[in-house]
């Protein structure tokens, strides 16, 4: 494996691991040695049974499995993570004719593959991506959790009103819709602005918009 400047790839926040999954004990050494080189937090396991064996589904990080070991396969763990929904991004390592069982798992979710022998520089580039994505999704999520219980504080009456707003709707046609005064309508849509934790119609839209919901 070629050098990596120090520093290039300092990306994981605290909490994050990177967990490596490989039977080959020289290849997974090689691999904890170079990410705690450039600060991630690394765990280690020879099989896919020893990674289950400390499996609590709240790892955050992600995840380099290898596709071929005794035992579980790399293929078998991440069909196991993904039937209890892990968010955990998966990299899976490959041979030369693992590449088909990899695109395969790509299809299924899984978040890249890397080939032996690979490169240092393609290898923390691949991690420092997983690791953003793994944030993202977790943040992603914590919105959506935040934004829907903020929504089921809304009465019904707000919640319509929302509505007609994310639609697109003015006031005046808000107040046509529901059968109410435009000055009720403008109370309403102060009070889902507040419940929301927003200032401006702008970041209500946004915030309902970007969580999904």
């Amino acid at each position: 494996m070629s050098e990596v400047p120090s520093g290039a790839v300092q990306e994981a926040e605290v909490g994050q691991q990177v967990f490596v999954v490989d039977d080959d004990d020289a290849q997974r050494d090689s691999l904890v040695w170079l990410l705690e080189s450039h600060g991630y937090a690394v765990r280690a396991f020879s099989s896919a049974e020893a990674f289950l064996a400390a499996w609590n589904g709240n790892f955050v990080g992600c995840l380099l499995l290898d596709v071929r070991m005794p035992g579980m396969s790399g293929l078998e763990l991440f069909g196991w993570l993904a039937r209890r929904n892990s968010a955990l991004p998966v990299v899976f390592i490959t041979g030369h004719g693992d590449v088909p069982m990899a695109v395969e798992a790509l299809r299924k979710g899984a978040a890249n593959f890397i080939e032996k022998p690979f490169s240092a520089e393609e290898m923390l580039r691949i991690v420092e991506n997983c690791l953003a994505q793994e944030r993202e999704g977790r943040t992603q999520r914590r919105n959506q959790a935040d934004t829907a219980h903020r929504l089921a504080q809304l009465t019904v009456r707000e919640r319509e009103v929302l509505d007609l707003v994310i639609a697109g709707k003015l006031n005046k046609q808000i107040a046509d819709v529901l059968g109410i005064s435009i000055k009720t309508v403008e109370v309403h849509r102060a009070r889902v602005m507040d419940k929301m934790g927003v200032t401006t119609m702008a970041s209500l839209i946004r915030r309902v918009m970007s969580a999904g919901l």
